[in-house]
């Protein structure tokens, strides 16, 4: 185990961030890194906004080329899972395959380690893509899509941090363990930037939804491992996501 350096905000965060919840090609100082941990978990919600960005400027592009709304919105779906190297998308597979696969938590966190897919992991993906297609058609269709990108990728990397503070690690090993647990003042801030940008974005509701999922999937999560993995933080961004994509579908339509 890494002695994790608390201080609230360091240089190397940002980068840190980016180069754990993406694949962009970021150069970090994996040692400062390492050493930051979960202090770093404050610039989640920044990956987020950086990630709406890259999105919103491609889907900008297809637009201006007259590509169709439909695979414009299945385009910038997949680009989302390249840019993020579709971790939050095994997250999810793996959460629901172990959490409602297994009968009991040993058996569960068993299930979440296997690298092979269930009925659970199948339809849970297939869902999550399908809806969130669906609201990316409409958002895209509205000419919303700076504002909505940002305010998804914002709250919903911050749900992450969320459930990493108030939950244990519900196993002795794994990155979620190495990576640690994040301070109050790391949870505050990351919470504040996102908030901050939903409400610039005009999507103050999102705020609201995206809390109830966070909630949601914490008392899931204690209730059938006791405690958090990185399978619960990607299937937590995964919710949010969807989620708040429905939030502005509603907000805007």
């Amino acid at each position: 185990m890494y002695k994790h350096d608390n201080a609230l905000i360091d240089r190397v965060d940002l980068p840190a961030a980016l180069g754990l919840l993406t694949r962009l090609p970021i150069v970090v100082d994996s040692g400062r890194a390492m050493e930051r941990g979960a202090a770093a978990a404050w610039a989640y919600p920044l990956v987020g906004v950086v990630v709406g960005v890259i999105l919103a400027a491609a889907t900008a592009l297809m637009l201006a080329i007259s590509i169709p709304t439909g695979i414009v919105a299945g385009l910038v779906l997949a680009g989302s899972v390249v840019m993020t190297g579709a971790m939050h998308e095994d997250g999810l597979a793996d959460s629901a395959d172990g959490l409602w696969g297994g009968w009991e938590k040993a058996h569960r966190l068993a299930i979440m380690k296997d690298s092979h897919i269930g009925v659970y992991g199948v339809c849970a993906i297939a869902l999550s893509l399908l809806i969130r297609w669906l609201a990316l058609v409409v958002i895209v269709s509205m000419g919303a899509y700076w504002v909505a990108f940002m305010t998804t990728g914002a709250l919903s990397r911050a749900s992450m941090v969320g459930v990493m503070a108030v939950l244990p690690n519900a196993r002795d090993g794994g990155l979620s363990r190495t990576v640690g647990r994040p301070a109050s003042g790391t949870v505050w801030l990351a919470a504040g930037i996102a908030i901050g940008f939903a409400l610039l974005c005009g999507y103050p509701w999102a705020i609201l939804i995206a809390l109830i999922s966070v909630l949601c999937c914490t008392l899931i999560a204690r209730a059938k491992i006791g405690g958090q993995t990185g399978d619960i933080l990607g299937a937590t961004q995964q919710i949010t996501e969807i989620a708040v994509l429905i939030a502005i579908v509603v907000t805007i339509t």
